[in-house]
Order: C-alpha cells, then structure tokens, then sequence
C-alpha cells in the first residue's frame, strides 16, 4: 500500500492490534527473564540439601508426567480457542476458553496437592536451599497460572454478554499467547526440575 492510500484509508485497527501484540510480546520477553533468574537459581542450588532428600527422592514422575500433559492441552484448546475468537465463533471462544481453565484448575489442584505432600512430608520451602529454590521456582508458574486462570474468567463473561468485539479479540489473542507462555516454562520446568533430576 503506497503512502497516499494510507492516508485516505487508515488501517487503524490493525495499528493499534499489532501496538498491543508488540507490547505483550516485550511483557512476555521481560516474564521469561524473571523465570530465567528462578531457573539459574535453581540450579546453582539443587544440590544444596543439607542432608535433606534431593530431587530424586522427592519428585513423583508419573503426576508430574500427567500434569505435563494437561498443560499441553491447556495451551492446545487456548490455540484454538484464539482461532474462533478471529473467526469471531462466539460459541467455540466459550467452550474453548472454558476447558482451558478447567484443566488449568485441575493443573493447580495437582500442584497443591504436590506442595502439600511435600510439606506433610516435613521437606518445606526452609528445610534446605534447594526446597528453597524449588518452591520459588514452582510457586511463580503457579501464581502465573492462576492469574491466567482469572484472566479468562475475566474474559468470557464479557464475551457471553457482548460477543467478540475488537477489544475482546486483541485481549483473548494476548491470553492464547499467555497461556502457551506458561506451558513452554513448563516444559522447561519439566525438563530441567524433574526429568534432569530424577
């Protein structure tokens, strides 16, 4: 488009929509360097036990592998739930975005109930530098999931009162992006934390 039709027809949403994604994206940039921080953390400190466990015999594989595969379909049905919300698919952004957040609840669930055989076990956050780390690591992708789990709630009601308005589009797109976001550190937490120490 040359620079005279760009004045009689300005294409002001898309302007302000890749404005917005440009923004999320720097956001996200920052969030992984503050999860790089935690990672580099953790594994300065993972064998810090002071006689306590260490990781592998802590770390139960096979709920972690489960939780793993719930994350994965949580950033699966938040891609495609982005795909109806540009097809503006009122319906499909709704029952998408909802599953999200109930395998991203049941994803939390089963971390709390990590964190609480942990502690049970007497092995808390102060029990050693590497439970330290630990806990810090995978209490900041929790708190990330339940921001995005609000996030969405925050989201669909609006789009079951009002359908999927341009705003409501620049907003889910920023929450598909989130959401894949948490699940790429999972992975990552999955493979550094639990694969590497088991």
């Amino acid at each position: 488009m040359n620079d005279s039709m760009k004045e009689k027809y300005p294409d002001t949403y898309h302007d302000v929509y890749d404005k917005t994604m440009l923004g999320f994206w720097l956001y996200l940039v920052t969030d992984f360097m503050l999860f790089a921080t935690y990672f580099a953390v953790y594994v300065v400190l993972v064998k810090n036990t002071f006689g306590g466990p260490g990781p592998s015999e802590l770390f139960c594989l096979p709920m972690v592998l489960v939780q793993t595969l719930i994350l994965i379909t949580c950033s699966f049905t938040s891609g495609i739930g982005g795909i109806f919300a540009h097809r503006r698919n009122k319906a499909g952004v709704i029952a998408l975005f909802s599953v999200t957040f109930a395998l991203g609840l049941l994803f939390t669930v089963m971390q709390f109930c990590d964190y609480s055989r942990l502690i049970a076990s007497g092995n808390s956050w102060h029990r050693s530098a590497f439970l330290t780390a630990y806990f810090n690591l995978l209490g900041l992708h929790t708190l990330h999931m339940i921001l995005a789990m609000l996030w969405v709630i925050l989201l669909i009601i609006p789009v079951c009162k009002q359908g999927i308005t341009d705003l409501s589009l620049k907003r889910l797109s920023c929450l598909r992006m989130f959401w894949q976001f948490i699940t790429v550190v999972w992975i990552f937490i999955f493979s550094i934390v639990y694969l590497i120490g088991a």
